[in-house]
């Protein structure tokens, strides 16, 4: 995984928030992207899933979670 990749993709991704959500600052956002880690970190944990593919089954679930909201 290229690290440098996902800190754009962080950077892009909190910029959109901010257009949208014009409330939320970085602050806001760290601690969103930290609970996201420790669900992460616990599915690997609990599943022993590699730290990859514990991340695909969060992106997943949120994937999920957007559906439902429609």
């Amino acid at each position: 995984m290229n690290w440098d990749i996902v800190e754009g993709n962080w950077k892009q991704f909190k910029g959109k928030i901010k257009e949208e959500w014009g409330k939320l600052n970085d602050n806001h956002l760290d601690k969103i992207a930290g609970v996201r880690d420790q669900v992460a970190g616990r599915k690997q944990e609990t599943s022993g899933l590699d730290r990859v593919e514990a991340d695909k089954k969060v992106k997943a679930d949120d994937r999920a979670d957007k559906g439902d909201l429609h």
